[in-house]
Order: C-alpha cells, then sequence, then structure tokens
C-alpha cells in the first residue's frame, strides 16, 4: 500500500478561492507519483475532490476507484434506489458525484438549499476542524429525517466527516458511510489482483 497524504489546508484555500484547477494539477502529481511507486490502482479518499477525478488522472494509466461508484454498487446490493445524499455544497450542488449515482441507475434527494447549506457549514467551520456539538448533531439528524420524509429509501454520507455525527442508530433508513465503503471496496479490489 502506498500513501500520498496532502494538507488539507491548502486543499482547502483553493476550493475557497475557486482555484480547482490547481488542486487538480496537485492530485495529478501525487497520483503520477503513486504510479510511478507501483501502485495498482488509485483512491481518493475524499468525495468532494472526486470533482477533479478526471484531472487527476490525465496521463495516469492505473484505475481510480471511484468513491460514488462504490457508494452506488453497495446501495444496488441492498435492492435500495433513492438515496438521500448528505456532503459538501460542492457534491451536492455539482454534478461529478449524482451524475454517477443516476448512471448506477439509482435516484437521489438533496436537501433543500437551507439544509444544504447548514450541511456544508458544518463540514467545514466544525467537523473539518474536530468540533462536534451537539447543535450540530441535531441538525443532521433532522435534515436526515427531512430527506426520509420527501422519499429517500437510505442515506449516503457523503463526506468523509459526516460520519462524525450520524451512524445507523440515529437514522431510521440504512446509512450508507462512503468512507468504509470505499475502503472495504479497495481491500477488495487489491485482494482480487
Amino acid at each position: 500500500m502506498l500513501i500520498r497524504s496532502l494538507d488539507f489546508a491548502t486543499i482547502e484555500s483553493l476550493q475557497a478561492s475557486g482555484r480547482w484547477e490547481d488542486a487538480g494539477d496537485i492530485l495529478n502529481r501525487e497520483a503520477k507519483a503513486l504510479e510511478r511507486g507501483g501502485a495498482d490502482f488509485i483512491i481518493l479518499a475524499t468525495n468532494t475532490m472526486h470533482k477533479l477525478a478526471d484531472a487527476m488522472m490525465q496521463g495516469v494509466s492505473i484505475p481510480l476507484l471511484h468513491i460514488a461508484d462504490a457508494t452506488a454498487a453497495r446501495i444496488k446490493q441492498q435492492d435500495l434506489r433513492t438515496p438521500g445524499l448528505m456532503a459538501t455544497a460542492f457534491t451536492m450542488e455539482q454534478s461529478f458525484y449524482v451524475d454517477r449515482l443516476k448512471a448506477a441507475g439509482l435516484s437521489y434527494i438533496l436537501p433543500d438549499a437551507p439544509d444544504r447549506a447548514e450541511t456544508h457549514r458544518i463540514i467545514y467551520e466544525e467537523l473539518c476542524r474536530d468540533v462536534i456539538t451537539a447543535d450540530s448533531g441535531t441538525a443532521y439528524r433532522d435534515i436526515a429525517a427531512r430527506l426520509v420524509e420527501r422519499g429517500a429509501d437510505c442515506l449516503i454520507l457523503g463526506c468523509t466527516e459526516v460520519g462524525m455525527l450520524l451512524n445507523q442508530e440515529l437514522v431510521a433508513v440504512p446509512v450508507f458511510d462512503t468512507t468504509l465503503i470505499h475502503c472495504d471496496a479497495a481491500l477488495a479490489m487489491a485482494l482480487d489482483d
């Protein structure tokens, strides 16, 4: 196993300033280094940065295990079809993630605009800084409940930090933690080689 770890402060700064191309260049450099080091495949241990999956994989010949594909496959294994998605605003509001859910034959339900904003705020202002509050836990449970009321038959924890506040015990429908799913899929892929 080869690991390349990045300083999230750098990536967060590039996200906030809209400098996604620069972030993509960093990821591409790291993916190429992993390939040179002998990696058989790439995983990107973040949902939001999959926005840059194509840029990251430019000139890289080994495959990417996409977190949304692994999550969609796990949902379909349980015969579920309409996940609610709680993630960063980037992941919820742009097409790079939900298009892959649609391609897998899933419908999806997003929180309404105020709930998307609150979900995003809690991720970046609290969870990314290892701040966990009762109020934020309540807010996330309420947002999840509203998604279920609107027809979600399961819930995607679509940011690696969302699991700090939500888990299966707190939600009335099956919960899919993308961090755990991605790890399981990577292990299966590695053992299959």
